[in-house]
């Protein structure tokens, strides 16, 4: 039988990329994990699907909350430390984590193992989106192209 071919694909045929928007000084600790833009490959606007691969010592992104947009996580491979405000669980393949919008969950996923984690990862891509880091002095704020601007919490540029 041949290769898929769209709308089928096989995930790991696409590029992975560590770009990130972070500024400095917090781009370098965001550069440990690998995307796969499985939804947009596939031509999804409406949400965002990753497969997100976070090499030992990095993370999934700083500790972060959304205002509007929501995500849904699912480990695939290797053990993962989520970190939410109530503290840190250790997941495994097959758990799960979902992050409503306006709660005031900050989060991020730290691999502190010593092989990759596989994390399937959903999001929505609601504009005008605000993004808080309880730990960093940063601030996100999307407008309506989805686009994040980062500034400090005061407002003041990087």
């Amino acid at each position: 039988m041949p290769d898929p071919r769209l709308p089928a694909f096989d995930p790991l045929s696409l590029p992975e990329s560590n770009a990130t928007g972070y500024p400095d000084p917090y781009r370098a600790d965001n550069l440990q994990r690998w995307n796969r833009r499985l939804g947009n490959h596939a031509g999804i606007t409406n949400f965002g699907v990753n497969l997100t691969r976070i090499v030992p010592g990095g993370q999934s992104s700083a500790r972060h909350g959304h205002t509007r947009q929501e995500e849904f996580v699912w480990v695939l491979e290797g053990e993962v430390v989520l970190e939410t405000n109530d503290g840190e669980q250790l997941l495994r393949p097959g758990h799960c984590a979902g992050f409503p919008a306006g709660r005031g969950e900050a989060h991020r996923f730290v691999n502190r193992g010593n092989r990759d984690v596989l994390l399937l990862v959903v999001g929505d891509r609601t504009p005008f989106d605000e993004v808080y880091y309880p730990a960093l002095d940063m601030h996100a704020r999307a407008g309506e192209d989805g686009k994040y601007v980062f500034t400090r919490k005061d407002g003041s540029d990087f």
